[in-house]
């Protein structure tokens, strides 16, 4: 049995697409898309998508990461890495209900981030899917597009997040 190396991909039975990021004797660390960090045996049942041969050498964290980014832009919708704005890191967002004896919520914002950026990326597949859709003729792609434009437009509050203005929603009034 040939060992696989880090940064080799596999498809899982039980947890889907992975790259190894360590190795053991008998382990493989595998860092999945959908579960995070697993161990899983070198005998598992898994497919191999991408082999890299065993090295010996050691691989910096850094190198591992930008692997890992750049698998997970290769596979998912996501088009790029994007900074939250430096007076946001590390502050959480607090929701007061409107109603009395009420829990206040507390979220990350890092989190309440990654969600507005997943969202803006999966708009942008979608977009673009529109757009090179031979199904669609050129005014319903002129319909969608306009209701895609809308959108940004009603997520154009969140653009204090973003540490790039080239980042920010850009709604109707903006693109006119």
């Amino acid at each position: 049995m040939k060992i696989l190396g880090i940064g080799s991909r596999i498809l899982h039975v039980a947890y889907g697409k992975g790259v190894i990021t360590n190795v053991s004797s008998n382990m493989y660390w595998v860092t999945f898309m959908d579960k995070g960090l697993e161990t899983i045996a070198i005998d598992s049942e898994f497919e191999v998508i991408e082999a890299i041969e065993n090295e010996v050498d050691s691989v910096s964290f850094f190198d591992i990461e930008s692997s890992l980014v750049g698998i997970l832009q290769k596979w998912s919708d996501a088009t790029q890495r994007v900074a939250i704005a430096d007076k946001w890191k590390g502050g959480n967002i607090v929701l007061v209900p409107g109603e009395n004896g009420g829990s206040n919520k507390e979220i990350p914002i890092n989190t309440f981030f990654h969600k507005i950026v997943m969202v803006r990326d999966r708009i942008r597949v979608m977009e673009q899917k529109i757009n090179s859709s031979k199904n669609l003729d050129d005014q319903e792609k002129i319909d969608l597009q306009q209701y895609i434009t809308r959108i940004y437009g009603s997520l154009t509050t969140f653009n204090v997040l973003f540490k790039a203005k080239s980042d920010h929603f850009i709604g109707e009034k903006a693109g006119k």
